[in-house]
């Protein structure tokens, strides 16, 4: 059963390398994505810092030069020793890894993956088993530049041949080649809902102490 499309996208969490990547083409489709950001007044969270596509020449900086407000969510060990650069703007401190991904989740009404590695894939991915298990409906998008993630797009329908995940559950994640594309696809993301997953009731007490135990798991 479908449910409504009510996307009002203020704040987009992104996540990303924290290495430019090897083609050129990556990191002009961060500063890009940040542009289109910025046209169309959203305002950006991310992991902070100044490093690959996210900081300096990425999306943070096009966000910031185009108007809108950039939030930074950094953990205070990588505040030390210029581990990851300076921060655009405005920067969260939080204590753990754990407590960085709940804060961007806390600030975001949607998320985009750019290209990336374990990192990136680790927070997308975390936030995907999120919704899955009907902790949220926020959209959720891969920015497909190149065919990066053509890969893995493949991977998640082979699952779902296999009986892994739901058909229900693969339509959580979209992707599009092209920033205005996949940004138009969130705003109008309908969300599947999973009869099965419908039936868990997070605001229990003992909802809420088994979800701070399971938010640490890879579904």
């Amino acid at each position: 059963m479908a449910g409504s499309s009510s996307h009002d996208i203020r704040n987009i969490c992104v996540f990303g390398g924290s290495s430019p990547g090897k083609e050129k083409e990556f990191l002009e489709s961060a500063n890009h994505l940040g542009q289109v950001l910025a046209e169309r007044k959203i305002h950006l969270v991310y992991g902070g810092g100044s490093l690959g596509l996210m900081g300096g020449g990425g999306v943070a900086i096009a966000v910031f030069l185009g108007g809108s407000q950039v939030l930074g969510v950094v953990p205070e060990a990588l505040t030390k020793g210029d581990i990851i650069g300076k921060t655009i703007r405005e920067e969260l401190q939080v204590f753990t890894m754990y407590d960085r991904l709940n804060a961007m989740f806390n600030h975001a009404d949607a998320f985009i993956a750019l290209l990336g590695g374990l990192g990136t894939l680790e927070e997308i991915f975390h936030i995907f088993s999120w919704a899955q298990l009907h902790i949220h409906h926020k959209p959720i998008g891969l920015l497909n530049v190149n065919g990066f993630y053509d890969n893995l797009l493949s991977f998640l329908d082979q699952a779902v041949e296999q009986e892994f995940p739901t058909s229900s559950a693969r339509q959580i994640i979209i992707s599009a080649a092209t920033a205005e594309q996949l940004i138009d696809q969130l705003q109008s993301f309908i969300p599947v809902i999973d009869p099965s997953m419908s039936r868990i009731n997070w605001s229990t007490k003992e909802s809420r102490k088994k979800l701070r135990l399971d938010l640490s798991l890879r579904l």
